[in-house]
């Protein structure tokens, strides 16, 4: 996912049981900084990590539809890596925002804690939705959040040096294998991905792992192991850099622009620098085992909820910019100024009509999985497993299948 929304974070067992019975208790209580006077609702206070070239987007649709909905937005900016500490605390002290972003991954630990109102509450639902960002919004069965636009990852390869070398993309883990090994010349790597310490690296495994039949429940099994055999292989034989153990996506991305690897995998954030750098590339789909199977990616993205102020009548012009946000026609702006796929497959098929440098990750999102879809709240322990088993495998410290067997069973 975009970087600023896979960030490292951890929420302990003990956070969790000791903000339960605050929250709960907090859903009687005035919340959003105005408690439930009974008056007219003219200002709605909100809270997302966005900055960057993203803050002046968002500041402009929630502006919009703040305008849309009569209601003044007050918006505050919180870095990514402490927005969720800050939601606990909030929680506790029954001063949540009207309306929360959440970086997707996050909203089962919080909607678990009793924080937010189901958007059916509010006659909000999921319809035409790609099942990937139902499956992330969702919690226990009860929809909490909706995405107005998502992103995935897909391999990036330059036109240029692939044509010279009279090499189509590779769509298997052979041509891969055998197209990064061909490509591999002088300083130049034939293949990049983002290995490091970090839920980065898990993310960027995560295609490899599911499009086998691997499972997050338990990565200690054949089809994950030969899935990271294949990175292992490839850092082995000089493919891959060893230095992918220490990259982040925006490392893999800036070694590309540089010509110093002919494919990565990487997600839409990176078009701007691309463009802006003049890259001749092209995009396709994560080549996957066999030319039968269906590449299945991850779904990156921050959801759009509301939490549990106490406050009715704020509750429910808060749905309303939620679902502002989330028409079609923002959907598909949002898109636009953000290199990101609208939500809905029906905007998303529209979006690569117009946008067909996207086509790649509008057929990816599709059939991406939400990364808390089995796991809901115990996500982030098993992609931290992954990334360890990557670390030890990459780093020749055990074979594939040990290193997995190893993070699962510290698990």
């Amino acid at each position: 996912m975009k970087p600023a929304s896979i960030r490292t974070r951890s929420l302990t067992a003990t956070a969790l049981v000791a903000v339960v019975p605050l929250v709960l208790a907090g859903c009687t209580g005035g919340g959003g900084g105005g408690g439930n006077t009974g008056g007219e609702v003219t200002k709605l206070t909100v809270v997302d990590y966005y900055g960057e070239n993203d803050e002046k987007v968002i500041t402009s649709f929630l502006d919009t539809c703040g305008t849309e909905n009569g209601v003044e937005i007050e918006r505050t900016m919180v870095p990514g890596g402490s927005l969720i500490s800050r939601v606990l605390q909030q929680a506790s002290s029954r001063t949540l925002p009207d309306v929360l972003m959440l970086d997707n991954p996050d909203l089962a630990q919080i909607a678990e804690t009793g924080a937010l109102a189901p958007l059916s509450d509010f006659g909000l639902d999921a319809d035409g939705y790609a099942e990937g960002v139902v499956q992330s919004g969702t919690y226990d069965g009860k929809l909490y959040g909706l995405a107005p636009t998502v992103n995935t990852i897909a391999l990036f390869y330059d036109k240029s040096v692939l044509a010279d070398a009279g090499i189509e993309p590779p769509t298997t883990w052979d041509e891969l294998e055998s197209a990064a090994k061909a490509l591999t010349s002088g300083d130049r790597y034939g293949m990049a991905v983002d290995a490091n310490a970090t839920y980065e690296a898990s993310w960027q495994f995560l295609p490899f792992m599911w499009s086998n039949g691997g499972d997050e429940k338990d990565i200690a099994t054949p089809e994950s192991a030969e899935a990271l055999q294949l990175w292992t292989d490839m850092v082995a034989d000089g493919s891959m850099s060893k230095s992918v153990l220490n990259w982040t996506q925006a490392d893999v991305n800036d070694q590309f622009i540089a010509g110093k690897t002919a494919m990565m995998v990487n997600g839409p954030w990176q078009l701007p620098a691309l463009d802006a750098a003049g890259a001749d590339y092209g995009v396709v789909t994560i080549p996957v085992k066999d030319a039968s199977d269906t590449a299945v990616t991850p779904l990156g993205g921050e959801v759009w909820t509301v939490p549990q102020t106490g406050d009715a009548a704020r509750q429910a012009v808060a749905a309303k910019v939620v679902a502002c946000m989330n028409s079609d026609e923002n959907q598909l702006a949002m898109a636009e100024q953000r290199n990101t796929i609208p939500s809905k497959t029906s905007v998303a098929d529209t979006y690569a009509e117009q946008q067909p440098d996207q086509q790649a990750f509008v057929t990816l999102v599709a059939s991406a999985r939400s990364r808390t879809a089995e796991l809901g709240a115990e996500w982030p322990t098993a992609a931290t497993a992954i990334y360890t088993a990557i670390q030890a495998a990459l780093t020749g410290q055990a074979s594939p299948e040990k290193a997995l067997d190893d993070a699962q069973a510290s698990n």
